[in-house]
Order: C-alpha cells, then structure tokens, then sequence
C-alpha cells in the first residue's frame, strides 16, 4: 500500500512524498486518514523558518501530527482495536497512517471528526491547568484565545468549576469564542488587564507582552503556566516576578492521552460545545499547500484549520 506524506523541504516548500508502507508488526495499526488539522501556532512558524527554539532548521521535515481515521488493518497481538474502530492519531498530514495501539486513542461512533481531532490539545492544555490546579473561586487570566487559550478556558470552566475567568485577546472573534465557552471578560488591549488580582493565570498566546502582563496582573506568590509552544518570541522575566515571589512552570504534551478522551467525549457527547467553532477554514488534503502559502502571506487568519481526507 502507498503512502503519501506532506513533507517540508525547505524554508516554504511543501512536497508530497509517496512511500510504501511497511508490513504491520504485531502491535500496530493501520488507519485510513479521515480527517487532519493544521496546527498553526506549532506549524506555522517551523513553515516559515521563525521559530526560535530551532536556529538551524534541518531538512526533510514530517509536517502535522493531529490525525483521524478509521482503522483498516491490525496487528496479530493488538487487543484495543478492530477494524471499522474510529480513531485519532500523531502521524501529521499523511492518507494512510502506522502506529502502535497504544499511540491511538479510541473515538466514539458518534463524536464528529472535529471535536475528535481537538482531544490532543485539549489534554495538552489540561495538563498545564492540573499543574497549577486553580480553585473554583480563584481568579483566572489567559493571554490568548488562539487553539490552547480556548482550550483552557474550557477545561478551567467544565472540569475544574472555575468561576472567574478572564482573557486577554485583542482579536473580536476569538474574544467572542472566549466568552461563549466560559470566560467573564475579554480585554482587547493587555493594558486594560486590572493589576495584582489574579491567583493564576496562564500564557498561551508566544508573545513576551503577554508575559509581562501576567506577571503585572498577578498577586504576591501567584501562578504562572506557558502553554504556548515558545517558538515565536523569547520570554523576559521582569521586576515584578521576583518583586512578587511568583512562580512559573512550563508543560508540555497531555497527562493522559486516554483517560482525558474519556471525560472529553463523555463531555461533548450529544451536545454542542461550541469547539468545532475552532475550525475558521475547512479544507480539503490536495489544498493544504495553497494553505500554508496563504498562511504565511497572511491571506488566512483562522483559529484552527480543518483538513478532510
């Protein structure tokens, strides 16, 4: 069976590659590509050569890692899947995809493509707020309503019973998004953000002016989680941080990929969650390079894009 997998080349070059897959070893599965996404903040600046944890980009590079599909093959030992089983992946911008049954995360009949692809950073984001496990009524600020920032407010709002969250967010839309899924107040400018009130608050937007307004807003010995990847800007530590004792970690990847897929699904289950509202563009796999060239050139500015297989 051919494979064919989106690679960067170099700096702005998009190329299909075309490879035979290789036999299933006895724990692996198999899936058929339904459903992908661009993760534009991750992806984006690696496209562009702008991000600042890589100096000296090397090439070829795999591009994507969001995937949904149907598995069509398994493995002679694999006992969590069947073939038909529904489910989301780390393989990127690929029609056909092998992983490990342990690196497939099974998805309900019922759960639309979207909502299936958003359980990877939804339990990315989760992870952070479990670090700082923020109180119902703690006083929350998120810097950034891109992908992470939404996702937090959500996991802030439906698991931990936050009360009081606040965003910091200049763009309408994404502000409106905040508010829909819990947030109290969207400040357009970080300048209006109240200062030494918020017990925690957390950075999902990659820009140091949003760093230096969490460290402003929060109070003596407060919180601060960095969800954003940390390639577009280098953070600065200001006065106020050691002024006020604060403490800030960082997080990455999910705590647990399937036990949060549980209460996720079960959560969004039946209901409109208003997260497929994420998805601004929705396009097709043959598009996906005309995408990242209208994405850099900034001809697109969409939260999040879906791509369908």
């Amino acid at each position: 069976m051919k494979q064919h997998s989106l690679v960067l080349t170099a700096k702005k070059k998009l190329e299909w590659t075309t490879h035979t897959l290789p036999a299933l070893k006895k724990d692996e599965v198999l899936i058929k590509t339904i459903a992908g996404a661009i993760s534009i903040g991750a992806e984006l600046p690696q496209y562009d050569e702008r991000d600042v944890t890589e100096r000296s980009p090397s090439y070829p590079k795999e591009t994507g890692y969001e995937s949904y599909g149907e598995v069509i093959g398994v493995g002679d030992e694999v006992e969590q899947f069947t073939i038909g089983d529904r489910v989301v992946a780390f393989y990127g911008h690929k029609d056909y995809g092998i992983v490990n049954e342990n690196k497939a995360i099974f998805v309900p009949n019922d759960i639309h493509h979207a909502d299936a692809l958003l359980v990877i950073l939804s339990c990315d984001s989760a992870k952070g707020v479990l670090k700082l496990n923020p109180k119902e009524d703690d006083r929350v600020l998120v810097t950034g309503a891109g992908t992470m920032g939404l996702l937090t407010i959500y996991f802030l709002k439906e698991y931990m019973n936050v009360k009081y969250i606040e965003v910091s967010e200049p763009n309408t839309f994404r502000g409106g998004l905040a508010m829909d899924l819990g947030a109290e107040t969207v400040y357009k400018h970080v300048g209006e953000c109240p200062i030494d009130i918020y017990d925690y608050g957390f950075e999902c937007s990659g820009f140091n002016g949003a760093f230096n307004t969490l460290q402003e807003s929060l109070k003596y010995e407060g919180e601060i989680c960095i969800l954003s990847d940390g390639n577009k800007e280098s953070f600065q530590l200001q006065p106020g941080f050691f002024r006020k004792e604060l403490k800030v970690i960082g997080s990455s990847d999910g705590w647990d990929y399937d036990r949060h897929s549980k209460w996720y699904f079960d959560q969004i289950k039946g209901k409109d969650s208003g997260l497929k509202r994420l998805f601004e563009e929705v396009i097709t796999s043959q598009d996906l390079v005309e995408c990242f060239d209208d994405l850099s050139k900034g001809r697109l500015h969409p939260v999040k894009v879906l791509v369908e297989y």
